[in-house]
């Protein structure tokens, strides 16, 4: 079985909500994408709402992996740049896979779908490069470089996970050209 994977998908409750729990099981599962554990879906609300809000401004699209039941499976947020000197790069922000699905080869399946989105979606023509960051000390940056990103930059203990758990904001690249 793969997912399938839709960008722009129209969002409704069922999605939201869909969103909502994989980020709060993806996070109480220990994945690093903004949270630390136990985190409820009502705590996420907030953050998956200025990814909406961006989203009807424009700025911000959406790439959704649904499995066979149809249910939210993956997540990525491209991020566009506003500055005028940076608008031939996207970020990736917000890169899930449900934790009952890890480990069946989909997060590379999502990372593939991000990056054929970037070179041929609607939107995307001016797009050279997809950036993101990651949290030091989980193991994701081999994750991303195996799909083909570089470490490009490090922030030593820029991220504080709890007193005394400090972790590096790892940067990395992924050239389209």
């Amino acid at each position: 079985m793969t997912l399938t994977f839709e960008v722009d998908p129209a969002v409704d409750r069922t999605l939201r909500d869909g969103m909502l729990s994989l980020w709060a099981d993806v996070s109480n599962a220990g994945g690093a994408v903004g949270f630390v554990p136990p985190v409820t879906p009502d705590e996420i609300r907030p953050a998956l709402l200025k990814h909406l809000v961006a989203m009807t401004e424009g700025g911000t699209r959406l790439l959704v992996g649904r499995d066979e039941d149809g249910e939210v499976a993956a997540t990525a947020f491209f991020t566009f740049n506003t500055h005028p000197l940076m608008t031939h790069w996207v970020w990736l922000y917000t890169v899930m896979v449900h934790p009952r699905h890890q480990g069946k080869g989909y997060g590379a399946d999502l990372m593939a779908a991000a990056e054929r989105t970037a070179r041929t979606a609607p939107g995307f023509e001016a797009i050279e490069a997809i950036r993101l960051t990651c949290r030091g000390g989980t193991g994701v940056d081999g994750f991303y470089a195996k799909a083909g990103y570089k470490e490009v930059g490090r922030v030593p203990d820029a991220i504080r996970v709890a007193p005394g758990d400090d972790r590096d904001d790892i940067i990395m690249l992924l050239p389209l050209n």
